[in-house]
């Protein structure tokens, strides 16, 4: 039996769907059933379940956007950083392996060739190097799994949700047999105000940036697929291969919705943070070549988009799932 944590938020919704499309028995626990943030609570009911595998999609992201993290700090911490900890305690104590959905906003910027050489750069929005991605992308490349994360409390300025996301892998690493799945800005075809897409067409203004995005099925997949073939247990950035920028995500949405409006953007850094904005956001592009090499496929980030598009769901589309109730519970 697998033990789902955060069943009720974003990205634990599709691990129960996609969970009941394998017909894996499964069984998604919630806070009103077993206090699961609790360590005694927990490590009770792992005595009584015997789990083969758990899975945490539970953690604290903040509505309606990180910003909220800056005022709810202790939440942010406890749900990102102690609670990941202390399943990682609780699971090594029990021999019980599990994964833990993290993410890729720990990184900002990526490595770019340039003149023969590979530096790391921070912002991708300068004009240089936004003229570069649009004639030679392939000279821009992620961050991997060995890569040391510099959007933390160790390399700021960041947002505090960042920060505690690093701090929870930092605390969880060494720590019994795990997976470490680094989400990247999920998206999907089913309108929703965590879907990426869904973002974008709402924006007053929309901030042009680079980035690496993970279609929301096609993580969860990946996530369950690296258990099946019992993959090596450690860190992996599950993103569909490649990068985008805003741009190009708002030229498609155009090209295949027709949306009966037109897409401004703010002019630049300065006046995204004076106005739409309370802490430093991360824009970063993540090599998934790790992730590829135990087998496992992922569409590329274009076709993903493409497909998504082509298959948009409106508002209101019913699926299967709950909405998030609980803040240990928004992934």
């Amino acid at each position: 039996m697998i033990l789902l944590l955060g069943a009720t938020g974003y990205i634990g919704q599709e691990f129960a769907r996609e969970l009941r499309q394998r017909g894996w028995s499964f069984t998604a626990l919630s806070r009103a059933q077993v206090d699961y943030t609790r360590f005694t609570d927990f490590i009770t009911y792992l005595r009584k379940a015997k789990p083969t595998f758990v899975i945490n999609a539970a953690g604290y992201t903040g509505k309606p956007n990180v910003d909220a993290c800056e005022t709810q700090k202790a939440e942010t911490l406890r749900g990102n950083t102690l609670f990941p900890q202390m399943l990682a305690m609780a699971c090594a104590e029990m021999a019980v392996p599990w994964g833990h959905v993290s993410s890729g906003c720990i990184f900002t910027g990526s490595k770019v060739i340039q003149h023969g050489s590979t530096i790391t750069e921070k912002d991708l929005t300068r004009p240089e190097l936004q003229h570069l991605f649009g004639e030679a992308p392939a000279c821009f490349r992620g961050f991997t799994e060995t890569d040391e994360s510099n959007f933390s409390f160790q390399h700021p300025p960041c947002s505090f949700y960042s920060a505690t996301k690093a701090l929870g892998e930092e605390a969880i690493r060494d720590v019994g047999r795990n997976y470490i799945w680094r989400l990247r800005i999920p998206f999907d075809e089913f309108d929703n105000a965590r879907n990426y897409l869904s973002k974008i067409q709402r924006y007053a203004k929309v901030y042009d940036n680079v980035n690496s995005l993970s279609h929301r099925g096609d993580f969860v997949r990946a996530c369950l697929d690296l258990w099946e073939r019992q993959a090596a247990f450690g860190t992996y950035n599950v993103t569909n291969p490649g990068a985008v920028t805003t741009q190009q995500v708002v030229t498609m949405i155009e090209q295949i919705l027709k949306p009966n409006r037109s897409f401004n953007f703010w002019a630049n850094d300065e006046e995204f943070y004076k106005s739409a904005a309370k802490t430093p956001r991360s824009n970063c592009i993540l090599d998934s070549s790790k992730l590829l090499g135990t087998g496992v496929k992922m569409r590329s980030v274009h076709e993903a988009l493409e497909d998504s598009l082509k298959s948009w769901h409106p508002e209101n589309t019913v699926r299967t799932g709950v909405s998030a109730k609980s803040p240990l519970a928004t992934l």
